[in-house]
């Protein structure tokens, strides 16, 4: 299906709106967290509370409203398909666990595919008042500011994000901190996956690794590290690879293969969609 710009241009205006109203309902909830019921999901560690649905629930309807036939998957209420061409990919907060336990490491992210492409990605950090935002050929930006990556920042000199679930296993995870710390590096984790690629866009970490990944908590993401200079690997959009879990991998240009090789990743199978 063609694409027009103004029609990216569009849905990228709206995500940039949206993802502040998302955030402020968010965190008025964050403030309020002891009075949240918190259900269990998949695990202890993943949670869910009203927060995350009624914020869902907004960017779906705002959604709705400005763009009825785009299609629209968020973590709470599943895929609804549209005719567009274009799918908005929801997590309304990244990161439950730190947010219920009251730390600031948690984000609303949005993502808009086209073709099964993300075009557009914003994500919103209200407890640090910062927005990532990029859309398709237009570069990325931090708080209006743009974001460039460059070559000098490797897995060496500086820190590496690394992700986990019940999807992994112990000893999985314990292999990736272990060889990265053998290649020379280090790491963080901060309980949210798309915090973390955005910061990887920012520069703030070289590179983001997660064995198992659901597309609404990295999409934004990968479009904000793309069009900050970086690299990611393909997530699998096409059909039923929407909804499942994947590998996830983004770096900046320092520290490309380094962190492919960490993955166990053959780089010739392995260009950004």
């Amino acid at each position: 299906m063609s694409i027009d710009s103004q029609d990216i241009s569009r849905r990228h205006s709206l995500a940039e709106r949206v993802v502040r109203d998302a955030g402020r309902l968010a965190h008025n909830y964050f403030t309020r967290r002891d009075s949240l019921v918190i259900e269990i999901k998949g695990d202890p560690q993943d949670v869910v509370s009203i927060a995350d649905r009624n914020v869902e629930t907004l960017i779906r309807d705002q959604v709705a409203a400005a763009f009825a036939d785009d299609g629209f998957l968020g973590e709470e209420y599943g895929l609804v398909n549209g005719s567009s061409g274009f799918t908005w990919v929801v997590d309304p907060i990244d990161g439950t666990s730190p947010f219920v336990q009251g730390m600031p490491n948690w984000c609303v992210s949005i993502a808009v595919l086209h073709d099964n492409r993300p075009v557009v990605g914003v994500i919103y950090a209200p407890c640090h008042e910062e927005i990532y935002s990029a859309a398709s050929g237009e570069g990325a930006t931090l708080n209006g500011v743009r974001l460039e990556l460059g070559t000098a920042k490797t897995i060496r000199n500086a820190m590496t994000g690394i992700g986990a679930n019940h999807h992994v296993t112990p000893a999985a995870v314990g292999k990736i901190v272990s060889d990265l710390l053998e290649a020379g590096g280090n790491f963080v984790r901060l309980g949210s996956g798309a915090l973390m690629l955005a910061y990887v866009a920012a520069g703030r970490l070289v590179g983001y690794y997660e064995p198992y990944m659901h597309a609404w908590d990295c999409l934004g993401g990968y479009c904000i590290v793309k069009e900050a200079g970086g690299w990611h690997l393909p997530f699998p959009t096409a059909g039923e690879g929407l909804t499942r879990g994947a590998p996830v991998l983004a770096a900046g240009p320092g520290a490309i293969e380094d962190l492919q090789r960490i993955a166990g990743i053959d780089s010739g199978d392995s260009a950004a969609a």
